[in-house]
């Protein structure tokens, strides 16, 4: 096991406009998950091919453990694989397969079938070990090539969107598998995924990249409770964040009819307007004016329900008008899912409590305004 340093870690590609990967610095500890999630073409799965050797560092360094990896191939940097397609060879066994690496690498015969053999109980494919991959599922397939990277004892772990060719349900059920798996073995782990989801579900932290630059590095809940800006605030929870621009009123934030206190620090480091967001579950229903939302879609849930709607912000009587403040905006809320309101309703919502889960941006840059 190992320690993992990307030190402003940075690939352009010829011809390209920009970098890839920008100057990325992350310390990855011994033994953690690290998740890196952004969307397409974010960099992430270009940042874990570095690391694997696949793709050239043309500015800073990757270092595993003490050891400067930037220039070696990957056969000499001890990690090991798992890809989005498998990359099983057809015409070999499961055994075959799980112990190819091993036997390029002159390891006995012996030795090779102990350790597949190990790996396939703890992966639970005893019983298909002398099967084709043909014979498998997509889930034990996947196991499989799981296994081909356990035998192999690395010290780091690189899972590259090893689940996206499975369907939803058995999505999740391996990657509590992986998860827990890395657990027991503690092995350092860098996993790429574009579903935020899997992300908070299975890192011990999280990398949020967008356009090859880290937006911000932080646990799950950190990172859900405080996101850095207004892209890691819409990109990070399921359903996403309200995200509306809002004028400065005395005191507060204008929502709707209403305006919401806020900590006068907070005012004191925003402009005329500021970006709010709040979180489905952190509205509630009023009846004393405050944000009308009109359904268009309810998603119940059983116990909850999610109210997919409009509003239309910033167009208060008395308001001065803002730039683009007439545009109908989309706002999700979670609401009792045996008390849902019917389809073309028009409710009113304001944030719960004191709004202590409201968040403000800066609307000009789009980082987080700090109380």
């Amino acid at each position: 096991m190992a320690t993992v340093t990307y030190d402003n870690a940075t690939r352009i590609y010829p011809g390209a406009d920009g970098p890839s990967v920008d100057k990325l610095n992350i310390d990855i500890q011994d033994g953690e998950f690290l998740v890196l999630v952004g969307p397409s073409g974010s960099g992430k799965s270009t940042a874990l091919r570095m690391l694997a050797g696949l793709e050239e560092v043309n500015e800073g360094r990757i270092l595993i453990g003490d050891r400067d990896v930037t220039n070696l191939s990957p056969k000499d940097r001890d990690v090991a694989m798992v890809f989005q397609n498998y990359a099983l060879y057809p015409h070999m066994s499961v055994a075959d397969n799980m112990g190819f690496a091993l036997k390029i690498a002159g390891v006995s015969k012996t030795e090779i079938r102990s350790r597949v053999e190990e790996a396939a109980k703890i992966l639970d494919l005893t019983q298909y070990l002398d099967r084709k991959p043909k014979a498998l599922s997509g889930g034990q397939r996947q196991r499989v090539a799981m296994g081909r990277a356990i035998v192999r004892s690395p010290q780091v772990f690189l899972m590259d969107e090893p689940l996206s060719n499975l369907d939803a349900k058995l999505r999740v059920q391996t990657r509590t598998q992986i998860a827990s798996l890395q657990r027991r073995l503690g092995v350092t782990t860098v996993y790429v995924t574009h579903d935020q989801v899997e992300a908070m579900t299975m890192g011990d932290r999280v990398a949020v990249l967008k356009d090859g630059i880290l937006q911000q590095l932080d646990t799950p809940r950190r990172m859900y409770d405080h996101p850095n800006n207004v892209f890691v605030a819409g990109f990070i929870g399921s359903p996403a964040m309200n995200l509306l621009e809002e004028p400065i009123r005395d005191g507060g934030v204008q929502l709707g009819s209403i305006v919401h206190p806020v900590e006068q620090s907070k005012l004191a480091k925003a402009e005329k307007t500021a970006i709010v967001g709040i979180r489905p579950e952190d509205l509630e229903p009023t009846t004393e004016g405050g944000i009308p939302v009109e359904v268009d879609v309810v998603e119940e849930l059983g116990a909850d329900a999610y109210i997919y709607g409009r509003t239309t912000v910033g167009n208060q009587p008395g308001d001065t008008q803002l730039a683009g403040s007439d545009d109908e905006k989309q706002i999700v809320a979670r609401v009792d899912g045996r008390n849902v309101p019917d389809k073309g309703q028009t409710i009113h919502f304001k944030p719960k409590g004191q709004g202590d889960h409201l968040h403000l941006f800066n609307p000009e840059s789009g980082e987080r305004i700090e109380s």
